[in-house]
């Protein structure tokens, strides 16, 4: 077995909450909320039909009636964009690329004419099997730019590294926040 392979399944097999129980520290949602450790390990792709809307400044990035999110125990969902609703020319690849055990290797993209190599989205071009679905679709960090899901604005997932986007209906806590490296 090839080591990237092994890591990848070691990667896999780390997390002790997988959505089958909520955890005891976890929120309980009422009526009309989710809570983010009731989602699947490995994580579900679902279809969200509200407006999803992606602007860096006042220029619209995306606007989508088609996105899906990708739920996965203890964090927020990120959503992605299908390629034809992305303004795909305000953004560049920033040539870097960082793996997710779940779906494979994601390509890093920076808006056009940015001074630094800030990643403000990623797309899986070449994703595993599991995650056929989102092949070519864009996801995009709410800490970087602003994005709204049917109307209302998504704050950013904590601890800067993962793209959820956390919108009223949800609780957690969520995975990022300080102390949530005890979760594994």
């Amino acid at each position: 077995m090839a080591t990237a392979t092994r890591s990848i399944l070691a990667a896999r097999n780390k997390w002790r909450y997988r959505g089958a129980q909520r955890p005891p520290f976890a929120v309980v949602p009422g009526t009309g909320q989710e809570s983010v450790w009731d989602y699947p390990r490995p994580p579900r792709i679902e279809p969200d039909p509200r407006q999803v809307r992606v602007l860096a400044g006042e220029q619209v990035l995306a606007d989508s009636h088609a996105a899906v999110r990708v739920l996965e125990t203890a964090s927020p969902p990120t959503f992605y964009l299908p390629a034809a609703d992305v303004d795909r020319e305000r953004l560049q690849t920033t040539g870097r690329r960082t793996t997710c055990e779940w779906k494979g290797l994601a390509d890093g993209f920076r808006l056009v004419g940015s001074n630094g190599p800030a990643v403000v989205a990623w797309a899986y071009f070449d994703p595993f099997p599991e995650f056929e679905a989102i092949r070519g679709y864009y996801a995009f960090y709410p800490a970087r730019v602003r994005c709204t899901v049917g109307g209302e604005l998504a704050q950013a997932q904590p601890g800067g590294y993962y793209g959820g986007w956390i919108t009223p209906e949800l609780v957690g806590p969520f995975k990022g926040e300080p102390g949530s490296a005890a979760w594994w």
